[in-house]
């Protein structure tokens, strides 16, 4: 089981996060991955997330961008993230999450992710822009407004994974975001899925605190979607052959 932790963001505060590491004994350790949590917080569920990704060989980090608040109620968590300055999130505490991860974390490559859920997804997306050190990034959903994108920062592949029948993200800027990615050069792939909003979560089901009518959870295409980000993270995380280690130095 993981726990939580304190590192250091790029100005050097201190924030807590959870930490699920990969077991080395279980076999080798891939990379790492920091994720961006959903609008609810850091909460049982993405606690679950990162303990997925270390069951498959990925240490996971996810900050508390909410330090210690989570909610089930959407209103609250609305007013939650607004109060989270996206730019500056993604420049100080994410970033300083995937120097935290390269610094101290251990693994076969020494490379690092970034990976968003819903209203994390846009954050994910800053990061790649404002982190030169994120070897990958994987979007669930969502993305930030457009006027804060510097696609030209990103060097790191991204996938992206997109809800055709989403009530909170418009296809149309859906599109934008696709578009200004590939017209500066950055290798991604995205993959639209005739599903609604948060697919891949299974609490996302049912009635209950934290539920909408907007999302629901779609076992076959989060399946799909889970293979392909692990298919993804395998290739990209993956160590740097000898020769062309010795040739970048």
């Amino acid at each position: 089981m993981g726990r939580m932790i304190e590192y250091a963001r790029i100005d050097g505060q201190r924030l807590q996060a959870y930490l699920a590491e990969a077991d080395p004994v279980a076999g080798p350790v891939r990379g790492a991955v920091v994720l961006c949590q959903e609008w609810w917080g850091l909460n049982a569920y993405m606690r679950d997330v990162a303990e997925r990704h270390a069951q498959a060989g990925f240490h996971a980090l996810v900050p508390d961008l909410y330090h210690g608040q989570i909610t089930t109620d959407p209103i609250e968590a609305q007013d939650l993230m607004i109060h989270v300055i996206y730019r500056k999130a993604a420049a100080q505490e994410l970033r300083g999450a995937v120097c935290h991860l390269k610094e101290h974390l251990h693994s076969e490559s020494g490379k690092v992710a970034i990976i968003g859920y819903s209203s994390g997804s846009a954050l994910a997306l800053l990061t790649l822009c404002a982190s030169p050190e994120v070897d990958a990034g994987v979007l669930w959903y969502g993305y930030p407004p457009l006027e804060y994108m510097e696609a030209e920062r990103i060097t790191a592949p991204v996938l992206a994974h997109w809800a055709d029948e989403d009530a909170f993200f418009r296809q149309d800027f859906i599109r934008d975001h696709e578009a200004l990615l590939r017209s500066h050069g950055v290798r991604y792939t995205g993959y639209h899925y005739p599903a609604p909003h948060a697919f891949a979560n299974e609490t996302a089901q049912g009635p209950g605190p934290g539920r909408m009518s907007q999302m629901r959870y779609d076992p076959a295409w989060a399946r799909i979607a889970w293979d392909r980000t692990m298919a993804f993270l395998g290739a990209e995380l993956r160590p740097e052959p000898p020769l062309r280690r010795l040739l970048t130095g």
